[in-house]
């Protein structure tokens, strides 16, 4: 009997942990609130969400919205390894190998659209080459890095856990989140912002007139040394 309360408290308590251990999951944090980026699904045609396509066909608009998401999470891999939690290397590369058809299928279809819509085979590769090259173009961000590498973080993992062959239902979901990342946004628990027109420090005149030799001020010439600065002028007390 007292073997059986033993083990279904251990049972508890892990089960305890483990709920506290879904509860709270670690992951990389930039600010104490993240501004809320997520948006409404995407069919791929929107604007902002990749590049023009006319006269595509459903089959490969929804070609291009899930080449947009390979291409956004790899840029990610590329522009975010300063922060290695985020797993944007490993997550990218786990999705290569898991959904190496669905995505080898949507290329395929691009590949057909800019055959079906050009009249040579160098025209159709040239164009191919361009929507690719303004494609990554498009996912380039500095100001928004950090916005845009904690949403690649959680687009990607999602990416890892999303059965076969569903992948492009992933990037009609969070295409839009992706590209909202984009944008800069800052801190929203604790909006700062920097005012302008506080002036700067004041520092003596360093012109050689105003010092002697032994780098003594020279009070006929440059007036009173009007430092330290009082109190209350520094930018420290403003």
């Amino acid at each position: 009997m007292m073997l059986g309360r033993i083990a279904a408290g251990a049972a508890l308590a892990a089960a305890g942990l483990a709920a506290v251990g879904l509860a709270t999951p670690a992951r990389a944090q930039f600010f104490f609130q993240s501004q809320d980026l997520r948006g409404q699904p995407v069919i791929g045609n929107e604007p902002g969400v990749g590049q023009p396509m006319p006269d595509a066909t459903p089959a490969e608009v929804r070609a291009q919205l899930l080449w947009n998401m390979r291409a956004g999470l790899n840029v990610a891999a590329l522009q975010c390894q300063f922060e290695p939690t985020l797993l944007t290397v490993s997550n990218y590369n786990a999705m290569l190998k898991d959904h190496q058809a669905e995505l080898k299928g949507s290329f395929d279809t691009l590949t057909k659209y800019f055959t079906r819509t050009t009249k040579t085979k160098a025209e159709a590769q040239k164009a191919l080459d361009q929507y690719g090259t303004r494609t990554y173009a498009s996912f380039g961000t500095v100001a928004g890095q950090y916005g845009f590498c904690q949403t690649a973080h959680f687009v990607g993992r999602d990416a890892v856990f999303t059965p076969r062959g569903a992948l492009g239902d992933l990037a009609a979901a969070r295409m839009r989140e992706l590209r909202n990342s984009l944008i800069p946004f800052g801190e929203q628990r604790f909006p700062r912002y920097i005012a302008s027109g506080l002036g700067r420090a004041p520092t003596p005149r360093l012109d050689p007139i105003c010092w002697n030799k032994k780098a003594q001020w020279q009070p006929k010439k440059c007036g009173a040394l009007a430092w330290p600065p009082a109190p209350g002028v520094g930018v420290a007390a403003r």
